[in-house]
């Protein structure tokens, strides 16, 4: 087959590549330049997307001997992932850019043009595996290495982008992909992993949100509420420095009234409260999801032992019921979550296949 390996610099990719060379693939190595300053975004071991990146991945092209080019899919980026993540934050939302990047960039824009070109798929350094199912459907399934699957970032990706898609390292630990990144002579065999969110330089998602935002901020402070009391526990400079869940940095003046930990229960984007509460008032029972996404056929509903969701890219998963509406799904937890926020994946799995993927529109807390 003609295959673009996405190249992102990294380890991983390198070593993706190379293994699909080694499987008689015609590989064609490409690098993705996301912005075009690529010094406001992340670099170093933090970042993914800069002009190092780009070299890093260069070299590793070179030492395995394919073709490299870098395509341009700023704009695409800006529109589809940044501007989306400043919109959801701003709704009160709490968004995955990482997966938004991978179904709108990685798995669409980057397919799309590699089909066009005459190419039959796209390889990258994902953690995830692909099998041939019963019914002829491609079935991907959580990697080998459970620390590093990434099947969550990728329960977005439809049967039609699974067919054309290829991840080389599925059946792999990392500490053996960095060996054998090593015995290959790739530079960036110790490289560390990058982290956080690439386009947010400093790492001050707040602070971002709020340069950027502007007037466009849904308010530019408030008071944090104390949920049981309803006491002023102190005030904030916007909403957009908080998730549901959050602990740290909520620069409450006085401990609340029962002495226990706070954490974020709520954020109100209009009048700009944030409510806070115990940990227990976070668990949540109940969720409904939207825009649904699945990797094969749709299923009426989802039951049995090896049914889970979940709900964070590194989160543990839940045992769940899955009701399959005409606009979404029903999720009914068996052992309750904590910290679930509106606008966050919800990943359903049955054992280790990832059936599809929504959007959280409500996390419905348990009875007190």
């Amino acid at each position: 087959m003609r295959v673009i390996a996405a190249m992102s610099g990294g380890v991983d990719s390198a070593v993706a590549a190379a293994r699909a060379v080694e499987a008689g693939h015609d590989v064609t190595g490409i690098h993705l330049a996301l912005s075009r300053n690529p010094a406001s975004y992340r670099s170093g071991a933090r970042g993914c997307c800069t002009i190092e990146d780009a070299n890093d991945a260069r070299r590793a092209a070179d030492v395995i001997g394919i073709p490299f080019y870098v395509w341009d899919l700023s704009e695409r980026f800006h529109q589809d992932v940044v501007v989306d993540f400043m919109d959801e934050y701003a709704a009160g939302r709490t968004p995955n850019p990482c997966l938004r990047c991978n179904e709108k960039i990685k798995f669409e824009a980057v397919l799309d043009r590699a089909l066009a070109l005459g190419f039959d798929a796209v390889a990258t350094g994902h953690y995830a595996q692909l099998r041939t199912g019963g019914d002829g459907l491609i079935e991907m399934h959580r990697a080998i290495d459970h620390g590093k699957d990434q099947s969550y970032v990728l329960g977005v990706l439809d049967q039609q982008q699974l067919a054309h898609s290829l991840f080389p390292l599925g059946d792999s630990t990392k500490p053996d992909v960095r060996r054998e990144a090593a015995e290959r002579g790739l530079l960036v065999a110790d490289k560390p992993d990058s982290h956080d969110i690439c386009f947010v330089a400093d790492g001050d998602n707040a602070g971002w949100l709020r340069e950027k935002l502007g007037d466009r901020a849904p308010n530019h402070g408030g008071e944090i509420l104390d949920e049981a009391s309803g006491e002023v526990l102190g005030r904030h400079d916007g909403t957009v420095g908080f998730t549901i869940g959050q602990r740290k940095g909520l620069r409450i003046g006085r401990p609340a009234p029962d002495g226990k930990p706070r954490f974020v229960l709520d954020i109100e984007p209009v009048s700009g409260a944030v409510t806070v509460g115990p940990r227990e008032r976070l668990a949540v029972a109940r969720i409904r999801g939207i825009r649904p996404r699945w990797c094969g056929s749709v299923p009426d509903r989802l039951e049995g032992p090896g049914v889970t969701v979940q709900l964070r890219a590194h989160g543990d998963e839940h045992r769940a019921v899955v009701a399959v509406t005409d606009d979404g799904v029903d999720i009914e937890l068996l052992d309750p979550a904590y910290g679930i926020a509106p606008g966050q994946a919800a990943v359903l799995y049955d054992g280790s296949r990832v059936v599809g993927s929504a959007t959280i529109a409500v996390a419905e807390r348990v009875s007190a």
